[in-house]
């Protein structure tokens, strides 16, 4: 265990942007050590001999893990650590936390917002009033789509998931999930496979984590599956739809709309979805508040102290709950 006021000689190594909010409390409690990015042909002697922790954003691969023989935990900032090689990490003896839980209620709104937002083209109308055309045209027309009557499937029924279900079930319309594995005693349908959820619903809302398990799991088959009246939307992890698959999906007709929180290749977003008329598109902010954001960049930094302060993390990833601190 180490005193508070030892706190301040481990180094902590901080690479690319990140939190200002977090980057004033690691200054305040260790001592940071700034890198342009992950990558380990930027790591110092000196990084090496005297590094004991990483608080990123960013992916932090093997090799990068390799590159700090004294690294001992990673704090992830967000919920997914898919760009994390947990399972590496874990044959190290490295930690690696997440910040879970205060982020669930602000991305299961942002997830219900892009949901109204594509269905009843928010977006659309709202440029219609702004670019005068509400004056020179008329009303904006009447929105094809509409939520009346939806059925609607949640692929990923995590923390996040259950808090987008207690929403749906505002709108007084069914639920049906899919997950590797039914979640007990729960009252909602399951489906065993991604495609049979998609046949028996029109509304599919995608939260689940990226990672080769996922990769394109949303494809063209499942969006077939969705059927011409199908609304896709997707807030967790870009890797999960097939990108292409899905623009094509929405040139022909194959679904009628989706919206869009993340990318593949972010900030990159391919220019058939960015030309797609039927299509809602924001950039990453499913918990993108101040309040959010600062209440994760707390738990990151406090899984910092009560890692080195007491020996324990305070949200571990499954994949490293085994580890040990060292003596």
């Amino acid at each position: 265990m180490t005193k508070p006021g030892e706190l301040q000689t481990v180094a902590v190594l901080v690479p690319g942007h990140f939190n200002d909010h977090a980057v004033e409390r690691i200054d305040r409690t260790f001592k940071r050590v700034r890198i342009e990015r992950a990558d380990p042909a930027l790591v110092t002697d000196e990084m090496r001999r005297d590094v004991r922790a990483i608080a990123s954003f960013a992916g932090i691969d093997a090799a990068m893990m390799d590159a700090l023989p004294n690294l001992e935990l990673i704090a992830s900032f967000g919920v997914g650590y898919d760009s994390v090689d947990a399972g590496h990490a874990a044959k190290k003896n490295i930690m690696v936390t997440n910040t879970p839980d205060v982020l669930t209620e602000e991305v299961a709104d942002t997830t219900i917002g892009l949901l109204i937002n594509t269905v009843r083209e928010m977006y659309v109308a709202e440029k219609w009033l702004r670019d005068g055309d509400w004056v020179r045209k008329g009303h904006y027309p009447l929105s094809r789509l509409t939520l009346r009557g939806r059925r609607v499937g949640i692929f990923g029924m995590g923390r996040i998931g259950l808090a987008v279900a207690r929403r749906i079930e505002a709108f007084g319309l069914p639920i049906a999930y899919h997950n590797r594995r039914k979640v007990e005693r729960l009252s909602y349908q399951y489906h065993a496979t991604l495609k049979g959820l998609a046949e028996a619903v029109d509304t599919l809302i995608c939260i689940a984590p990226g990672g080769a398990a996922t990769e394109k799991a949303i494809n063209a088959e499942v969006l077939s599956a969705l059927g011409s009246n199908g609304v896709l939307v997707n807030i967790g992890r870009g890797s999960t739809v097939d990108e292409a698959a899905l623009a094509a999906a929405l040139k022909n007709g194959t679904i009628a709309a989706a919206g869009l929180d993340v990318f593949a290749d972010e900030p990159n977003v391919p220019q058939a979805l960015l030309d797609a008329p039927n299509v809602s598109l924001l950039p990453h902010v499913g918990s993108a508040s101040e309040h959010t954001r600062r209440a994760m960049a707390d738990l990151c930094v406090d899984n910092l102290v009560a890692w080195f302060g007491e020996r324990r993390p305070l949200t571990p990833v499954p994949e490293t709950v085994n580890v040990k601190a060292r003596a």
